[in-house]
């Protein structure tokens, strides 16, 4: 019995990383470099406000942009799950008078 990767033609003593072409490196790479980037950035962010004070309005506004974002991704979710249990998710149907054209009304009335 073959395995799935005997019978598409590819080898299975390759490993994935040397199936990868030039492009795929390509984006892995600024991927890469990007994390590392979002990395030093963040760490430099940390350091840089050591010793800085908060006022309570700042905390007031962070608390209130959190809990609008959680209001707004919660409702999003809602709206979701509505739509998908109403059927508002499907693709739509033309519905004629004549019936639905597969021929069963035509044989009902014979």
């Amino acid at each position: 019995m073959k395995t799935a990767n005997q019978e598409n033609g590819i080898a299975s003593d390759v490993s994935p990383l040397a199936r990868l072409g030039v492009g795929s490196w390509v984006v892995l790479i600024v991927l890469v470099l990007l994390l590392a980037a979002s990395f030093v950035v963040a760490y430099l962010g940390w350091t840089l406000a050591s010793g800085t004070d908060v006022p309570a309005s700042g905390y007031f506004a962070m608390a209130l942009g959190v809990l609008l974002s959680l209001g707004v991704g919660f409702g999003l979710m809602a709206l979701l799950f509505y739509s998908s249990r109403k059927g508002y998710d499907e693709p739509p149907v033309l519905i004629s008078n004549e019936g639905d054209g597969n021929g069963s009304e035509s044989e009902s009335h014979k």
